[in-house]
């Protein structure tokens, strides 16, 4: 199973940096083999972002949802991606 995980940015966003870098080491991490990642500017992608619910920038969707409205820590983000990859231990889901 391969992940497709989107960051919603924008011109001018500093926090979308630290996004990008984050999932950029994380897909290092757990294999680019595992997770497609792209960058999505909501001013090109407008009415994707809002079919979508994104509100503020970054915003994460993994596999077409909404997951992250605004820039999780690495580690909630590194859970949910090995969640959605079968890695995660089973008492660790809820």
């Amino acid at each position: 199973m391969i992940l497709k995980v989107e960051i919603f940015s924008s011109p001018g966003c500093g926090k979308c940096g630290h996004a990008k870098e984050a999932l950029h080491k994380l897909v290092d991490e757990i294999g680019a083999d595992k997770i497609q990642w792209n960058e999505v500017n909501i001013l090109d992608a407008l009415d994707y972002a809002v079919e979508l619910g994104v509100m503020s920038t970054p915003s994460i969707a993994i596999n077409g949802d909404l997951v992250f409205s605004s820039l999780p820590s690495i580690k909630k983000l590194r859970a949910e991606l090995e969640a959605r990859l079968g890695k995660s231990n089973p008492g660790d889901q809820l």
